[in-house]
């Protein structure tokens, strides 16, 4: 809701001092958002004066049209001459007032204008359009022709009201009714502890069986019409200056007389109106529930299908309007510039139930500014008021004549009243205010009070939102001031943490950061397509997904089954961005459906569920493992002048899950595989023990080449992705910290000669079972091949072994015992030989 401030003044007297930051400060102190106070004419700097044009010449020779113009800008120029100005313009003529602007001016965005040479003439300033004065859209396009009444040399900045502030509000769905100048003017009129002029306290006339007749069928949807007949307008009658900028300041674009005249008492009062124009109205009125697929062409001129459930306003044809959203083309008030503008209008101000209009907005995705204020609650005793400002308007602005029928069809109804404790908003705030302070409160929000202890409160007619006695605690404590709330700090009870769950994700976390990796969060969803891309076989049950009833996006309809396509989307976005060398990782859930899930129970709303209620809706949960997954493209080590750096690799990718089982206490077990994503001779299944049983519990590797490029992923991108819940299972318990021996350790180095397929972490596996209890480091730190030396299809395998002793220095035939023995399990069970033996 965009609020001028000077038409804010007109209801409430501030002081004179108060500027819109002010006025900001005291909003948002009473619970408004005001998002920003926009300066009018801040920039804008004279002369800007009222001219008349006295001639028009048509300069030829030029691509576009061109004028060279004479304008009468009386004392203004300091000479009283004609003023010589060159205009590209057209929807002007000589005789027309226009609003210049002269030499030394400045206009909004800091444009100076200066006598300046053009198209073989001199223009000595210029003649204006809206959007060259910062003052919106007029629907006309070109330049600002003003009334005749108003003399040449007028100021045009006070004319045209240029300068003024603008406060822009959020306002939310419970506070509709601050969609008015009356709704803000009340709240500060609140703030300040000023008194308000409503204006909505008009002299109605009573209703009379003389009005437009109106017959209402549900008066479930519609509980109030009114109706009012304005007859003998002008039709050369135009909105006034000050009624147009007062629009173009809220936001809208004025469009005619009558249509003018709605839109502004609908801001000013919040009742959306409309006008119709009487000689297209056949017969009486009618407010009815649509028939299924009835037509009806909107003011928009979109043609549309109506449904059952639609509130559509009817003559004797059928419909003519969409109730509380649009208007139908087929009574369109006809502007000043028709043939044969509208004379005679009838006005309705209507209420219509909230939900009604906002279903029928959304089904037809067509929002309006009457539809946003229906949905959120207007004053059903606002209508008679509203009618009559539009005629006491039409009237006064159009010399029209109002008719002196009154139609008034009301449903029987009764204000809403709240039994409310007068201590219930100290409770609630924690703060003493006293019977007194609440209700002064509740009085200057508009509602009746009675009682001493437990008061009876009546509900004003414009706050539909106030329906309990938290809604009314809540109005106490705002008004009072949130920040006048004191701020306690909550006492968590001693001896709960984190737990172990907890804090091994955390140490996850931490290690592969510390690793040189990034965090990235990904949103849980997937399509189909992405698990084409990554070529997973039909049968695999990463393709078994969780389908969501409402997805956010028809190309991810499905809870993720893997972390590594939202992580390889991250990736990509990030190299496509110019950021090359990259380690990302996520940890999150995955969501695996079993097959045994059931139609989750819907969970009672008025009591806590029961144990077993809980326990039957988490068994129509999937499977939700929690993993850890990372990526890795581009230089792992940059170069530098400390040496040459080394590209990252499959290597890397199988250490990053090392790191996360050392954080988890366990041992990982890595051996060659075959699995998607990953390329078939660089992929590493990663193993733990788990019960006594070897378990797999993730893959490690270099990304398949064709899903590289499906994915348009940089070459030789290597991804991990692991079960983090499957390694705690792993872990025999809490994670020990590692001893520091004093003793000296003995370390013995052997390569082994084995066939080119056989893994090295088999062999690095073999010698430690048969190294025992002294082995305290294996590391492998060669890999050599040479089919002349070590035979065809041979390797040798360079191992760093470290030996100690927590007890006692090791001596060398102990070392070399434990070595020896490491040789022949590792002879015995993998084929190595010694190399050179």
């Amino acid at each position: 809701m965009r609020v001028p401030l000077s038409w804010l003044r007109e209801y409430v007297d501030l002081p004179a001092t108060e500027t819109g930051r002010d006025v900001q400060t005291k909003l948002v102190g009473v619970g408004l958002e005001v998002e920003t106070v926009e300066q009018l004419g801040a920039d804008l700097k004279g002369p800007l004066v009222v001219g008349q044009v006295l001639t028009i010449e048509e300069l030829e020779g030029f691509k576009k049209p061109i004028r060279f113009c004479t304008v009468d800008v009386g004392q203004a120029n300091g000479t009283g001459e004609p003023q010589e100005i060159v205009c590209g313009a057209r929807n002007f003529a000589v005789g027309d007032k226009v609003v210049v602007v002269l030499p030394g001016a400045e206009l909004p965005g800091g444009f100076a204008i200066a006598a300046r040479k053009t198209y073989g003439k001199t223009s000595h300033g210029m003649i204006c359009s809206t959007d060259e004065l910062g003052m919106g859209d007029d629907g006309t396009h070109g330049i600002i022709v003003l009334p005749p009444e108003h003399e040449a040399g007028t100021d045009a900045i006070e004319l045209l009201e240029l300068v003024d502030e603008v406060l822009d509000i959020a306002v939310t769905p419970d506070r509709g009714y601050c969609l008015s100048m009356r709704g803000i003017a009340r709240e500060v009129a609140i703030a300040y502890g000023l008194p308000l002029r409503d204006p909505a306290l008009l002299d109605v006339p009573a209703p009379n069986a003389h009005g437009y007749p109106v017959r209402v069928s549900d008066p479930m949807g519609c509980d109030r019409f009114t109706a009012r007949t304005v007859t003998g307008l002008s039709p050369e009658a135009r909105s006034p200056i000050w009624l147009q900028r007062r629009l173009q300041k809220a936001g809208m674009r004025p469009i005619s007389l009558a249509v003018d005249v709605a839109n502004y008492v609908m801001l000013e009062l919040g009742q959306p109106l409309h006008t119709y124009d009487s000689s297209l109205v056949q017969g009486a009125i009618g407010v009815r529930r649509a028939e299924q697929g009835e037509k009806i062409t909107t003011l928009d001129g979109v043609k549309r299908t109506l449904d059952a459930e639609d509130l559509v306003i009817t003559d004797e044809r059928g419909p003519i309007g969409l109730a509380g959203v649009m208007g139908g083309a087929n009574t369109e008030i006809a502007d000043h510039d028709a043939d044969a503008g509208t004379t005679d209008v009838v006005v309705e101000a209507a209420h219509f139930d909230a939900i009604t209009i906002a279903r029928t907005a959304r089904r037809h995705k067509l929002t309006s500014e009457a539809s946003k204020r229906y949905e959120r609650g207007v004053d059903p005793q606002a209508a008679p008021a509203a009618a009559q400002r539009v005629v006491d308007l039409l009237v006064l602005l159009a010399g029209g004549t109002a008719e002196e029928g009154v139609t008034e069809v009301i449903a029987p109804g009764a204000p809403r009243t709240i039994t409310i404790p007068a201590d219930h908003p100290d409770k609630v705030a924690g703060v003493t205010y006293g019977r007194e302070t609440v209700v002064r409160r509740l009085q200057q929000v508009g509602c009746d009070v009675y009682g001493q202890d437990d008061l009876t409160v009546t509900v004003p007619s414009w706050r539909p939102d106030l329906t309990d006695p938290n809604d009314l605690a809540e109005e106490v404590i705002r008004l009072e001031g949130y920040e006048n709330l004191p701020s306690t700090l909550p006492k968590p009870p001693a001896g709960r943490g984190l737990t172990e769950r907890q804090r091994t994700h955390r140490r996850v976390g931490r290690a592969l950061a510390g690793a040189g990796y990034v965090e990235a969060l990904n949103y849980p969803f997937i399509g189909q397509a992405v698990l084409d891309q990554l070529g997973l076989p039909a049968d695999d049950r990463r393709r078994v997904t969780v389908e969501l009833v409402n997805p956010l996006s028809d190309e991810e309809p499905s809870l993720r089954t893997t972390l590594l396509p939202g992580l390889l989307g991250a990736l990509r976005r990030n190299d496509g961005r110019g950021s090359h060398d990259l380690a990302l990782f996520e940890t999150g859930l995955v969501f695996r459906p079993t097959g045994e899930e059931h139609k989750a129970v819907r969970l009672p709303v008025d009591r806590r569920p029961t144990d077993e209620e809980i326990a039957e809706l988490t068994t129509a949960l999937p499977a939700q493992p929690r993993r850890v997954a990372v990526v890795l493209a581009g230089a792992r080590e940059q170069a530098g002048w400390w040496g040459k750096g080394y590209p990252s690799t499959w290597a890397d990718a199988i250490e990053a899950a090392r790191i996360v089982a050392r954080e988890a206490g366990v041992e990982l077990a890595v051996d060659q595989d075959q699995h998607e994503p990953w390329h078939p001779g660089r992929c590493a299944a990663l193993h733990v023990i788990i019960d006594g049983a070897k378990t797999i519990v993730g893959h490690a590797g270099e990304l398949h080449p064709r899903v590289v490029k499906a994915l348009g992923l940089p070459a030789r991108t290597s991804a991990m992705e692991l079960d983090l819940d499957l390694l705690e299972q792993a872990n025999d318990g809490a994670l020990q910290a590692p001893r520091i021996s004093t003793f000296p350790v003995a370390t013995q180095d052997v390569a082994l000669v084995v066939d080119k397929d056989v893994p090295a972490a088999f062999v690095e596996h073999q010698l430690r079972l048969g190294a025992g209890e002294l082995l305290e480091d294996i590391r492998l730190f060669d890999v050599y091949e040479n089919a002349e030396q070590l035979g065809e299809g041979k390797k040798s395998l360079a191992y760093a072994l470290r030996f100690r002793a927590a007890d006692r220095t090791l001596t060398v035939e102990e070392a070399s015992a434990a070595r020896d023995t490491a040789v022949a399990q590792a002879a015995e069970s993998a084929g190595a030989v010694l190399r050179g033996a």
